[in-house]
């Protein structure tokens, strides 16, 4: 008897043992599964707070009076609540620069300021291999691509010939690298249809690689710009130098008419802060939805996952135009 007891000791307690074990790895799984559903949750939020960052910045687009509009220039608007913050950056299109019809000396001058290690011979074989995807001939530019270099690249595919459909299409081109193509992607477009870019409404970073801006009076501008966006104020032009002394002129801008329709495209950039530290950010690109029943007609949505810089980073902060309250939108 005591040797059948001494086994059944040892079974019992092999059998409390494994019970033991399923137990705690059973408490385990439900942890992880815990916070894997958190997780989710928690990026659900977050996204449908940045969704409603978008919902805001499109009524704030229809405002009838331009000067309270909110600007589609760079501009960032923030609007924060009881646990969360919203930060929007607005961009017209037609402030950008289009690879579609953008010369080889605009595209060269955007190439050169990536900052990316590729030597300059490089950079000037992707501005050629840009152009010939984008041409409908077979010929080959100097140092450029057509469908044999892409064929002895040990690449299934080749140029199409056609203008790009998709900023995302440039991707694809011979030469070009993720991080080139991440620092271009704010500030080129498809959408805009036309070769120069519309000063008055492009973003800072685009500015500065026009030829015709004088940058050392760029910073006025952008001073005067915000101040009049802060202000209500219809925005100055660009800054020019006067043939007496090289002043800073800064035209008058009190007769320009504060009521003109909305028009073109636009990119809402948007991302949300919640309390807890998670966050979301989600880009848009926009067209008025001329006598349908929606204001606007999505073009393109896309949730960003690797943006190089938040809005809520201390430089974006310096293009804060206003801040706002979740209240004051919510009738």
């Amino acid at each position: 008897m005591t040797r059948q007891s001494g086994l059944a000791l040892v079974l019992v307690l092999w059998v409390l043992s494994l019970l033991t074990i399923m137990a705690g790895s059973f408490a385990l799984s439900m942890r992880r599964e815990t916070a894997v559903t958190e997780g989710i949750n928690t990026r659900a939020k977050a996204q449908a707070v940045a969704e409603s960052g978008l919902a805001i910045a499109e009524m704030m687009l229809l405002n009838p009076d331009a000067n309270k509009r909110w600007r589609t220039d760079g501009s960032i608007y923030e609007v924060a609540s009881d646990t969360a913050k919203i930060r929007v950056r607005l961009f017209a299109e037609i402030g950008k620069i289009d690879i579609n019809h953008a010369n080889q000396t605009q595209l060269q001058t955007l190439i050169d300021a990536a900052p990316a290690p590729e030597e300059g011979a490089q950079k000037t074989n992707l501005v050629s291999a840009i152009l010939d995807w984008r041409d409908e001939d077979e010929d080959v530019r100097i140092e450029g691509a057509e469908k044999p270099e892409y064929q002895a690249a040990g690449l299934g595919y080749s140029p199409r010939n056609k203008a790009f459909q998709s900023i995302d299409e440039l991707q694809l081109v011979l030469g070009m690298n993720k991080d080139i193509f991440l620092w271009m992607q704010p500030l080129i477009t498809v959408y805009s249809g036309q070769a120069d870019v519309a000063v008055d409404t492009a973003a800072k970073e685009v500015l500065q690689l026009l030829p015709n801006i004088d940058t050392r009076l760029l910073d006025t501008y952008l001073a005067a710009r915000l101040a009049s966006a802060i202000n209500n104020q219809p925005p100055p032009p660009l800054p020019s130098t006067s043939a007496e002394g090289g002043d800073v002129v800064l035209e008058n801008t009190e007769d320009t008419a504060p009521d003109e329709p909305l028009a073109g495209m636009f990119t809402l950039v948007a991302e949300s802060l919640l309390d807890d530290g998670s966050s979301a950010m989600l880009s848009v690109v926009i067209e008025p939805a001329e006598g349908e029943a929606i204001p606007f007609k999505v073009l393109k949505w896309q949730q960003i996952t690797s943006a190089d810089t938040s809005l809520f980073a201390d430089e974006m902060s310096e293009l804060l135009v206003k801040q706002y309250a979740q209240s004051e939108f919510d009738n």
